[in-house]
């Protein structure tokens, strides 16, 4: 299927009247919905907002012949209003309800310690029973490694492994005041 003048010029008044990609690929037949999305990237259409009146008119009418229909038209025709459910929009089924969980006292923060030029390690001096925490900028001539005796089966000393080895909640707790 190739794009003559005509398609692409009916894409562009679909594409402009607000149209879906799916909706333009079934409208011009022959095409999928990425190669609408392929030609209007490659004709450099803008991106336009989402028609989002006629999709919620749509859900919002009920089937023909419910009871809801029926009593709304009654109470319509009365003059009277009927109360309204409140409305959702989304897949709210699925939607889970949290309570508020006050946020967990924060622990106080280990204090960095210094590391006297005596205890500094370069990569020459490093063994199994040194940290190897490595501080600075690597490619500068100040950068050295922690040095501290490390804890066996670990590479770091104790203040550095409560650094590299937080708990997978309290990293997600910390992203999230970050992010907040």
């Amino acid at each position: 299927m190739s794009w003559t003048s005509e398609r692409v010029d009916l894409l562009k008044k679909l594409w402009t009247d607000g149209l879906s990609a799916s909706q333009i690929a079934a409208e011009l037949g022959g095409v999928t919905r990425n190669a609408v999305i392929g030609k209007v990237h490659r004709l450099g259409l803008s991106g336009r907002a989402k028609a989002a009146a006629p999709a919620q008119k749509a859900r919002a009418k009920p089937a023909k012949g419910g009871a809801e229909e029926a009593a709304q038209a009654a109470t319509q025709q009365q003059g009277g209003n009927a109360p309204s459910a409140p409305q959702t929009v989304g897949a709210t089924a699925l939607k889970i309800e949290t309570a508020p969980v006050a946020a967990p006292a924060p622990q106080a923060k280990p204090v960095a310690e210094l590391v006297p030029i005596a205890k500094r390690a370069t990569i020459l001096t490093l063994t199994e029973r040194t940290c190897k925490w490595p501080i600075g900028d690597p490619t500068k001539e100040d950068f050295y490694f922690c040095g501290h005796p490390s804890n066996p089966g670990v590479p770091y000393c104790t203040y550095h492994c409560r650094i590299a080895y937080q708990p997978a909640s309290d990293r997600r707790r910390d992203r999230n005041v970050a992010n907040g």
